[in-house]
Parts: structure tokens; sequence; C-alpha cells
């Protein structure tokens, strides 16, 4: 026999608990909105993904400013700059005194554990472990979630709105029509071989190394565990590789002045497409898209985690004036104004990589040419100050002065850790 269908209802279902879909619960909490997450996986699988970590100073800001900081300030570790690394030579961008703000290394799964304590603190619904997840009516009034809870009862959640954030594999931008939805989609001729090994740190701050051999990136998860990429084929085979093939080929590619690289026991290998993406719009009747549903972008900018982190921001602001006063305005410009700053960080991004990665077809003339420009960008105050102001990130747009959060960053300004 069909078990019966579950039925609740909400103001905002909420499809994915990533950075997007959490921090957007938690702001939407804190604004006195009723809110369901909606996940997949279990609570355990989030929490042990370990993720890239580099939070803007706009995120930080967020964060600490609504109340889920703490350990992010305990534990994580602020950067004043980045090392760049050329023909032989290194170069430190000095982020505090070129744009005036600093980044913070703290992993992703470490913020996705802090707003997942925060909602369930705070009596937050947030339903793991769900399958079959669709959407339904999302151009009517009553936007219906339907899914499959985790004990395998069919259940369907009824919403005023639904929010989309259930990743770059999810299935809530499909539910635009592919008449209404334009995929601007950019695959890279490269791809990351990624490693976690259980080493000291190489250097207190990053190191982006340009090399003739091709890009690397020396970053850190912990003080114990350190991660670490070289640019690579993007069908590349990691299993392929022994340890002493990696570690030869990341020392080879950091030679030169600075900080020597740390070797360890590499305990985790794969290797990662490089891929540009937005999806236009960002919104279709009552279901908004944020965080990787509507974009992604190559890591070598580090911007994913901070861009699903600023739409769940302007998208707040929008369902607080909507919920508090009826007027959809800022709702139907949530689109054009987040992907404002997903098309800054998508240049950002592909500069970034196209200035320090070696395409297939590189010759003499684009390594000098990059060459050139890496020197440009680290030996002029203008060159560094461009470098910075992109890579801590731009103002978050504050649409709405009266939100929730709009008044906390008020009240922390001049404030920053």
């Amino acid at each position: 026999m069909t078990a019966q269908r579950t039925h609740a209802r909400t103001q905002v279902g909420i499809v994915g608990a990533g950075p997007a879909g959490l921090m957007l619960s938690h702001l939407l909490s804190l604004a006195g909105i009723e809110s369901v997450v909606i996940e997949t996986r279990t609570r355990e699988d989030i929490e042990a993904t370990i993720r890239a970590g580099i939070l803007e100073q706009g995120t930080v800001d967020v964060m600490v400013s609504t109340g889920v900081g703490n350990r992010l300030l305990d534990t994580g570790s602020r950067h004043d700059g980045i090392e760049i690394r050329f023909g032989g030579e290194s170069h430190r961008v000095d982020l505090a005194s070129s744009a005036g703000r600093s980044v913070h290394l703290y992993p992703q799964h470490e913020v996705l554990r802090d707003l997942i304590a925060a909602r369930l603190a705070a009596d937050g619904d947030i339903r793991f472990s769900t399958s079959e997840v669709s959407l339904h009516g999302v151009t009517g009034t009553e936007p219906v979630i339907h899914f499959t809870d985790a004990d395998g009862r069919p259940a369907e959640l009824h919403c005023d709105l639904i929010a989309g954030c259930d990743g770059a594999q999810g299935t809530a931008k499909w539910s635009i029509p592919d008449s209404r939805r334009t995929d601007h989609f950019r695959a890279y001729p490269h791809g990351w071989f990624g490693i976690l090994a259980e080493a000291p740190p190489s250097s207190k701050e990053l190191i982006y190394a340009h090399s003739a051999r091709g890009f690397a990136l020396i970053s850190s998860r912990t003080p114990a565990v350190q991660r670490m990429y070289f640019q690579c084929d993007p069908t590349e085979d990691a299993d392929s590789w022994s340890d002493n093939q990696i570690w030869d080929e990341l020392q080879s590619r950091v030679a030169g002045s600075g900080s020597p690289l740390n070797e360890g026991t590499i305990f985790q290998r794969g290797v990662i497409p490089m891929r540009s993406y937005v999806c236009d719009p960002m919104q279709h009747g009552r279901l908004f898209l944020a965080g990787d549903a509507a974009h992604t972008v190559p890591p070598t900018g580090a911007k994913g985690l901070n861009l699903a982190i600023s739409d769940a921001v302007v998208l707040a602001q929008a369902l607080e004036r909507f919920f508090g006063t009826g007027h959809a305005d800022l709702l139907e410009g949530y689109g054009r104004t987040a992907a404002q700053r997903v098309w800054r960080a998508q240049h950002f991004s592909w500069w970034m990589t196209s200035m320090l990665h070696l395409a297939p077809d590189t010759g003499d003339f684009d390594r000098h040419r990059q060459l050139a420009e890496l020197d440009q960008i680290t030996g002029s105050a203008a060159g560094r100050a461009l470098l910075a102001e992109g890579y801590t990130g731009h103002p978050i747009a504050h649409t709405n002065p009266r939100s929730v959060v709009s008044e906390a960053l008020r009240l922390t300004a001049g404030r920053r850790p």
C-alpha cells in the first residue's frame, strides 16, 4: 500500500543545506521569518566534507554580526596578504594596506557546522537525508516541494516562496524552463590535482605559484592538515600518481625564494574540473536561486562560498521587505542585484586563472606575457590594489537599510576582527 503523503507549510522552502541555504535560513530566522530546509545528505556527510575556506571580509562581517562567527574568530586564521611566486621569486601582496580589508582561512565545513548548530539551537527545521526532491507550481502563489523524508515517507511542503540552494548538481535550476533560461558556461582546459596531507604549514599565507610546468597553490586547512593543488589535465587519474611523484611535481612548481614546501602523509587526493557557469535569470516566478545552483566559478579566486553568502544576504533583505511590507520590488530585482557581484567574481576568477595557468597551446609569447602581467600586478601599488580589492571581495549589496542584516552590520561597523 502506498504511504500517505504528509503535508506541511512554511513561508520559505529552502532546497539545500549548503552555505547559501543555511545562511539564508539563519538570516530569515533573525527576521522572524519561517523556513524549512530540505537536504538530501546527512548532517554527518555535510560536516565531514572538507572544502576550501577563504572567507572574504564581507563574509566574515556577516557571520560575526549575525552571531555565528565566534568559532571563526577563535580558530580561523586572519590573512593580511598572499604570496605570488613566479620566475623563482616570491612577491607578497599586502591585502590590508592595498585594499583596507583582509581574508580569513576557515574551511567551508566549519562554516556549515556553525550554521547548522545555530539553526538547531533556534529550533530551526532542517530535514536531512531526504530524496526524490522536486519543485511544483513555482509560477503560482503557493509553490510546493515534494520529497521523501528520512523515514521513507512521501511529503510535500507548501511555501510562499522557494529558494533553490541545492548546488551545481541540484534540480532547482531545471524548474526554470529552457525557453526562459540561458546557461552561460565555460569549461577550462585544465583541472586541479588536489591533495590533503598531514604536514606542518609551509607558509603563514597562501602561495600562488606560476611556473614553466604550470600553476600550483599551497594552502592550509588546519595547523596539522594542508591543502595543495597543481594544474593538470582535467581527465587525469589521481590514483595513477605515487606520493613521491606528487611531491616532486609540487616542489618543482613552487621552487625558488620564499618558504620551503613541507611534505607529509597524503590521505586524500582527487582532480577538480574547472568551470564557469551563470544561470540567467536567477529567479523564475516564486523560485529564487542562490549559491552554486545559480553559478559556479573556478577555484582560483576563492569566490564560491563567498558568492553563496552574498546571495543569501541579498535574498534575505528582499524577503524581509516582502513579508514585512508586502512590497515585492526587491524580490523582483533580486536576480539583477545578485548578478552584478556574480559577474565581477566571474571576471576576477577568470583573470586569476588566465594569469597563472598554462593552456595547452601556451607558447613563449604567452608565458612572457603572463610574467609581465604578474610583474605589473605585484610591482605597482595600483596593481596590488586591483588584486587585493578583488581577492578580499567587493561590498555586498545592502538594498534594504531596515533589514536585520543591514542593522547588524551597522552595529559592528568599525569593529572588524
